[in-house]
């Protein structure tokens, strides 16, 4: 007995002086040293939170954006950003006033940089920067010359704005020298067209950049490359989108607070009586001024989550049959046009169709994307006729079709279609190329007309390669995109809808499909006019300048819209085309319009996009680039080639202080999953103290694993 007691202190002796357990021993320490001072630590973070004193890095764990004190191991926050948002609606032209307010809470001399949306149909002609009482006007000029002077008044210590388009959807605003606890204010104006169909307006404000997926290979940071202004973003530049570092703004993580609060206010006079108004996705209150005149605004604190979507119906009675608005500028004058197609018999035979159904199921579709776009999908399976044909294709990394070629529209394949998309479930990436490819047959001729229903949130960066696939493929096919979720890409999806001729349909809530699914394939079934034309009647000749081009086919209640502009008045104009196999035209006398201020901006606004498109056709890019130049430059517009940039002509850094570049954050749209988005681990920030606590668990592991082995080897 004396002596296995005498050996158990001999092996506890042995080992409080191995080196092995002293130093597991250590870990251990350590490790719940690390567990409490984490914790410690967020409380003290959470009590410092509201007011406006340093903090520490555990809110780098809550996706905190923070800039380095004086004092190691202590930050101050970002500086915040509010909006603003007055609308005033006249007619079918709405003109936006956008004030954005940074605030810098720190110490420091701050930049701010803020990438934000617009509608991608907006005429951005006005920028304006107000530093205390102290207002100063932006000037449009060449992008890089526009960046120069920017990046000169920085490092002089001036005051600075530059307005810079990434997209035709996506703008970075920045802001040099913002001084400790300062103000500044940024005030954006632009035009854009009021969307009607089927008696209804629509009226869109796009309130977040949605994450983007971004295919091909990262650009090789070795080489010599020219990368975008911002450079804030958290996707890496690739040879597919080699602005994505531009377009992919810091988004909220999961569990932290929201930002960007915006407060919104619309004057609208319709010039119709109204039977409904109503906001889809944000609470409101509406205040009748006078006849057809109305006050709305946020009734709530309102975070820029989603987007913005207000509908207004005109009484059936006073359904405008068309309108035309015009300005005189610089000696032309410009038009804008909306004018109602004929109506259509509803005892007209179907016409049989072959229908492809392309439904996007990548990781950004997650939760309730998806399922608005199943519900979709199936009620458009349903109204299939036996003389119609079909396909369903899903994509995500890869595209997959339902069927080898298109199937009858009979019960048998409706219901093996409609079990088909019941089991569909979210994964990847977002691959719409190969999806356009395989839907997209090239062929023309069809013996029946062809429509291509696209469903997806469009959450991509390379637009241009995809334009340039549909313009390639799309033979006489038409293409009609299905807007899905809170912030679908706008963008892309309206210009694929144009290229391809067809129509976009924005779905923003499940308790929308039913309505506007059936309105959407109401149309499908009844095309109404082909072919239009629009020609001076004196002259016999068709507008040289009429946007868009080529014009679209119209639709049961689809109106045309659109502008053109002549070296003089004109009298009357006389659009033409085909009903079926009849001929078709009316002729409009244009008589006195009055003067509409910015119809000029938006025939400019709808030029430059055609002129950007056309890149994607084939067309010399230097040739390109001067008419956009020219056009933007002539009408006061910012573009992919000019910028609104606005200089404080005092200094106001003192050149002995630094300037510290701050990205502002994005919220994640309203329904996306984060971890669907960028998967559980990527694209997402670990905070320091996380990697040296796993290091340590994993040290431990070591450790223990080394003991577990001297002791079967003794």
């Amino acid at each position: 007995m004396v002596w296995e007691q005498g050996e158990q202190n001999e092996k506890k002796r042995n080992w409080l002086t191995d080196p092995g357990n002293i130093l597991l021993t250590f870990y251990i320490l350590i490790i719940l040293f690390l567990l409490f001072f984490c914790s410690y630590d967020r409380t003290q973070a959470e009590q410092l939170q509201s007011g406006d004193e340093s903090i520490s890095l555990a809110d780098v764990q809550q996706g905190e954006l923070l800039f380095p004190t004086e004092q190691a191991g202590r930050f101050h926050p970002a500086p915040l950003l509010d909006q603003d948002v007055q609308i005033t609606v006249s007619g079918i032209v709405a003109r936006t006033t956008l004030k954005q307010r940074f605030v810098n809470r720190t110490k420091e001399w701050v930049e701010a940089v803020y990438v934000f949306p617009l509608p991608d149909e907006s005429a951005v002609d006005r920028l304006r920067m107000k530093v205390g009482e102290r207002l100063i006007i932006g000037e449009i000029k060449e992008k890089e010359q526009a960046k120069a002077v920017y990046e000169k008044a920085k490092k002089e210590g001036k005051k600075a704005s530059l307005l810079v388009q990434n997209r035709a959807n996506i703008f970075t605003t920045s802001i040099a020298n913002i001084g400790p606890q300062e103000t500044v204010e940024v005030e954006i104006e632009y035009q854009q067209i009021v969307r009607y169909s089927d008696n209804l307006f629509s009226l869109r404000f796009p309130m977040v950049v949605g994450p983007r997926y971004i295919p091909g290979h990262p650009i090789d940071i070795g080489k010599k490359t020219t990368r975008s202004f911002s450079q804030m973003g958290w996707a890496t530049d690739s040879d597919q989108v080699p602005d994505a570092s531009a377009i992919t703004p810091g988004v909220t993580a999961p569990g932290e607070k929201p930002v960007n609060p915006v407060q919104l206010s619309i004057e609208l006079s319709a010039g119709f009586p109204l039977s409904r108004i109503a906001s889809l996705y944000h609470g409101v209150d509406i205040e009748k001024k006078e006849d057809n005149h109305y006050l709305i605004r946020f009734n709530q604190k309102v975070f820029a989550d989603r987007d913005f979507v207000l509908e207004y119906e005109v009484k059936k009675e006073s359904s405008p049959q068309g309108a035309l608005f015009g300005e005189t500028k610089s000696g032309n004058s410009y038009y804008l046009l909306m004018l109602m197609p004929p109506g259509q018999d509803e005892n007209s035979p179907h016409l049989p169709r072959e229908l492809i159904f392309v439904i996007d199921t990548s990781g950004s579709m997650a939760g309730p994307s998806l399922r608005q776009a199943k519900k979709s999908l199936v009620m458009a399976i349903s109204r299939l006729h036996s003389v119609d044909r079909f396909n369903v294709i899903e994509f995500n990394d890869h595209a997959n079709p339902l069927y080898s070629s298109a199937r009858p529209g009979d019960d048998k394949y409706i219901q093996e279609a409609t079990d088909f998309v019941n089991g569909l479930k979210s994964r990847g990436g977002t691959e719409i190329g190969s999806a356009l490819s395989m839907a997209l047959d090239g062929e023309r001729n069809h013996e029946r007309i062809r429509q291509v229903v696209f469903l997806t949130d469009g959450a991509v960066g390379n637009e241009r390669r995809l334009f340039s696939l549909i313009n390639e493929r799309l033979g006489d096919s038409r293409l009609f995109t299905i807007g899905i979720g809170s912030a679908p890409n706008s963008f892309f999806m309206n210009r694929a809808a144009s290229l391809g001729r067809g129509t976009f349909t924005y779905i923003g809530d499940l308790v929308e499909v039913t309505e506007k699914m059936e309105n959407l394939f109401r149309k499908l079934e009844n095309p109404v006019i082909t072919g239009l034309q629009v020609q001076t009647e004196q002259e016999g000749q068709d507008l040289p300048s009429l946007y868009p081009a080529p014009l679209p086919d119209l639709y049961l209640g689809e109106p045309l819209v659109a502008v053109f502009r002549a070296g003089h008045q004109l009298d009357s104009i006389l659009i033409t085309g085909k009903t079926g196999t009849s001929n078709w035209s009316n002729r409009l006398k244009i008589g006195n319009y009055g003067n509409r201020p910015g119809v000029a901006s938006l025939w400019a606004r709808k030029k430059i996009r055609y002129l950007m498109e056309s890149l994607a056709l084939g067309k010399d890019r230097e040739e390109v680039r001067q008419q956009v130049t020219e056009t933007a430059l002539g009408h006061h517009l910012v573009s992919k080639y000019t910028s609104l940039v606005a200089v404080e002509q005092k200094v106001s850094r003192p050149a002995d202080k630094s300037l510290n570049k701050v990205p502002m954050k994005t919220n994640m749209p309203a329904g996306w999953q984060h971890n669907k988005v960028f998967g559980g681990t990527a694209q997402t920030a670990t905070p320091a103290h996380l990697y040296l606590l796993i290091g340590l668990l994993l040290a431990l592991a070591g450790g223990l694993l080394l003991r577990s082995k001297r002791i079967r080897v003794s």
